[in-house]
């Protein structure tokens, strides 16, 4: 890639169809990008995660994160003896082949699965695509071990690459916010929260997704973990109805947790995500004790920090209710955010107190 003037500036995947033109891929000009530049680049990222996996006390983890990891469109997500790769633009998708071979070739791992079935894929000009790549294939949900507890991953049709892997030290961090009372976890997906809730000592948890298979799969985390299933609620629908319909009934929590899916996939549809992340804020707001904890994230890239911040504010004005910020949250260390790249830093999370 040269400047206007024909200056050297890099080596770049070109994507004709999307509106992000070139991806780089390395800065030196002597550097080939063939299958040894992928082996190079895996493995850096593959040992900078080193020490989580020789912890023993997580096995399910992100392996490379794309442009952070040298590797642009590539991710590739650990769930103990199983890979999950996605390819999500052009230039990851040209090197399909090499990044399957040199997966393969670590002997680590029992099989390599796809889930290039991504709405991202689209604006590369890409098809999506899912399914077995390599090796065995998972017959079922995939056991791993987050800490103290265990879960069940779904590789095959489970949101994102089968978990939240995203959300793990967040998960860890709010066990102090939601170990005593009622919980309100919306959006709950297989139950994580719930598991985290009724660990630390909630006595009740609602758990509310759109879902029936994925709160299916939450109720089996709760009995796999030994949790008192007695004091769950399980409501399959919609967050934002479900929401109103428990201002409604009056009910209240001690401690909600909001962790929807992302609200705008590109910078075009902010405007309509600030709405939606106001709308369900407000909502908790109204529907928290006095002393309660809203632990509130957004996985929406083109609302950045700042923006959540505000957006949670107004919702509490809005709710007439006076709150603090006691803490803030992020993605974990095997999700790091380039300097060249902040577009990488996607999850945003706050945890505010009613006082």
């Amino acid at each position: 890639m040269l400047s206007a003037s024909g200056e050297w500036l890099a080596k770049a995947a070109f994507s004709p169809a999307s509106q992000i033109r070139a991806r780089i891929w390395s800065w030196t000009a002597e550097e080939a990008v063939d299958a040894s530049f992928i082996r190079r680049r895996l493995q850096s990222s593959l040992a900078a995660r080193a020490a989580l996996a020789a912890s023993g006390e997580v096995t399910a983890y992100r392996e490379v994160y794309a442009e952070s990891d040298g590797l642009p469109g590539l991710i590739v997500d650990r769930y103990a003896r199983y890979r999950v790769v996605q390819f999500l633009s052009a230039g990851a998708e040209r090197y399909r082949d090499q990044v399957v071979e040199c997966l393969a070739g670590l002997g680590d791992c029992n099989g390599i699965v796809e889930r290039s079935d991504v709405d991202v894929r689209g604006l590369e000009g890409l098809a999506e695509r899912r399914g077995l790549l390599w090796g065995e294939d998972p017959a079922g949900p995939v056991l791993i071990q987050e800490y103290e507890l265990r879960f069940l991953a779904d590789l095959h049709q489970g949101h994102k690459t089968g978990f939240y892997l995203d959300q793990r030290e967040n998960r860890r961090r709010a066990r102090r916010y939601l170990g005593q009372g009622e919980v309100l976890n919306c959006f709950a997906y297989t139950a994580a929260f719930t598991a985290i809730a009724l660990h630390a000592g909630a006595e009740r948890v609602t758990s509310v997704d759109s879902s029936a298979g994925a709160l299916d799969l939450g109720r089996e985390n709760v009995r796999l973990n030994h949790l008192p299933d007695a004091g769950c609620e399980w409501v399959e629908g919609n967050a934002f109805e479900e929401l109103r319909r428990f201002r409604d009934q009056g009910r209240s929590f001690d401690a909600i947790v909001l962790d929807p899916p992302r609200f705008a996939a590109t910078t075009s549809h902010v405007g309509r995500a600030s709405r939606g992340y106001k709308d369900i804020n407000w909502l908790a707001f109204r529907l928290l004790r006095p002393g309660g904890s809203l632990v509130t994230f957004s996985c929406s890239g083109g609302v950045g920090p700042e923006l959540f911040q505000k957006i949670v504010a107004d919702a509490a004005l809005d709710a007439s209710v006076q709150a603090v910020v006691v803490e803030w949250m992020g993605q974990p260390a095997d999700h790091p955010v380039a300097l060249n790249f902040p577009e990488g830093r996607y999850l945003k999370g706050l945890v505010c107190q009613v006082r």
